[in-house]
């Protein structure tokens, strides 16, 4: 009786994803509502007690944002200032003098892959698309040639690479190190990004035509340059700073001697939060002080910068909440038994519910926040000693298959002025080699660990 039950929690499971993908893709209904909607029908259908059904989507959703957020809001600040200071810019001319023309698009994945680091996908876009448009322009080449490897770096760095906050939320959901995670994503995010981006853009640029007129391209190599723009070693200090002192708090325990004052201390500068918020008060200086902005002006773009993360933020909380009703409603004890039965990888699981989510919700980071909440409690119960494979595994599935209900395709199509087919040719194409790159590179380390 129970394993009957336990199949149907399962089925019960399944009829609440697909639900989600007709919801969402078909009928177009607010993703942050479905998900709501999807939880609360799942859990009563699982015969949690109506009474407590509310209670648990809301420990889900609090317990998600309580951290995310955080640095969410500091990523976007962070951000923000490095856009209005034309620290972005100073990076991406510098890159592109080192590199060569020819060479533009290697520089363009290797500024998306820095850039990117505390940056949503769709910040991050918006902040470097003027670059690639000037970069194609000065070069003479299709925006695809530079545009593509650029969104190559953006979505590796937004899929594996902490200390973006999509992949720090699967650090800390998965109870991985923060400081490993990093070194095995540099190893398996440089070749993805690679192919995914020079090398798959030079295969398919001559083959998709774009229009001779971009409007968006008029207006941005229309604008007024900022007359001077901050160092490029200031800027490249400024955006690495989080980086580096969530390496040195991954090492803590081998730098100092655990439990003494010195280590609680590096564990402490260390923690994503207090990171970035050290790198983003770093920037009001760096990046606003020192180039002329006044505390009024830096005010201003912290301020209005934090309005358009509203939606992200709410869907990553309704995540979170969905999870809290699969692990509440038993679907993690059933898949943890499964997964024992069939002998499943939970490398595999985390690859392949983060697709499922993705092409279900259109978002990364609501695939890697659902996913890594399933899958999470089944590694522990089968005792997989590498908790940082499964956020990188996991990342990989949450990037697979971009389609019409991801906003960043239609970021791509309108940007890029391309059409419908030609978005699926360039950036689906683009993301799903990501996805699959990644995780076989994953799978191929984690035999040699």
């Amino acid at each position: 009786m129970t394993l009957s039950f336990g199949y149907w929690l399962l089925v019960y499971a399944a009829i609440a994803i697909i639900a989600l993908i007709v919801l969402i893709a078909r009928y177009r209904i607010n993703p942050f509502i479905v998900i709501t909607l999807v939880s609360i029908g799942l859990a009563l259908l699982a015969g949690m007690p109506p009474s407590g059904v509310v209670g648990a989507y809301e420990a889900g959703v609090g317990k998600t944002l309580g951290h995310i957020a955080l640095v969410v809001a500091l990523g976007t600040m962070l951000g923000k200032m490095m856009a209005e200071s034309g620290g972005a810019e100073q990076v991406a001319r510098t890159l592109i003098d080192r590199f060569g023309e020819k060479n533009a698009h290697w520089a363009m994945v290797c500024i998306a892959f820095l850039v990117g680091l505390p940056l949503f996908f769709e910040v991050g876009f918006v902040l470097l698309v003027p670059i690639a448009f000037t970069v194609a322009r000065r070069v003479g080449v299709s925006i695809l040639m530079v545009g593509l490897p650029m969104v190559a770096g953006l979505s590796v760095v937004h899929a594996l690479v902490p200390p973006h906050p999509a992949a720090m939320l699967a650090v800390q959901v998965y109870q991985a190190s923060v400081g490993q995670t990093l070194l095995y994503a540099i190893l398996i995010g440089i070749p993805t990004a690679i192919i995914a981006g020079p090398l798959y853009a030079k295969f398919i640029v001559p083959r998709i035509q774009l229009p001779a007129d971009n409007p968006l391209e008029r207006q941005f190599l229309e604008r007024e340059p900022r007359d001077s723009l901050p160092g490029f070693g200031v800027t490249m200090a400024t955006i690495l700073l989080p980086v580096v002192l969530m390496l040195i708090g991954g090492w803590a325990n081998l730098i100092s001697t655990p439990g003494s004052g010195f280590n609680q201390f590096l564990l402490f500068i260390g923690n994503s939060v207090i990171a970035l918020l050290l790198a983003t008060l770093l920037s009001f200086w760096t990046l606003g002080l020192a180039q002329g902005f006044n505390r009024e002006s830096i005010l201003k773009f912290t301020n209005e910068c934090l309005a358009p993360t509203a939606s992200i933020t709410l869907l990553v909380g309704a995540g979170g909440g969905l999870n809290r009703i699969l692990v509440d409603a038993g679907v993690t004890n059933q898949i943890v038994s499964l997964a024992d039965e069939f002998q499943l990888s939970p490398l595999l699981m985390g690859w392949l519910f983060a697709a499922l989510m993705r092409i279900a919700t259109g978002s990364a980071t609501v695939a890697m926040t659902t996913a890594s909440g399933i899958v999470a409690p089944v590694a522990v119960g089968l005792g997989y000693p590498h908790p940082e494979l499964l956020v990188l595994a996991t990342g990989a599935g949450s990037v697979i298959f971009s389609h019409v209900n991801d906003g960043g395709f239609w970021l791509i199509k309108e940007y890029f002025n391309m059409t419908v087919t030609q978005t699926f040719k360039t950036w689906t194409v683009l993301e799903t080699l990501i996805s699959v790159v990644a995780f076989g590179l994953t799978v191929g380390l984690s035999h040699l660990l």
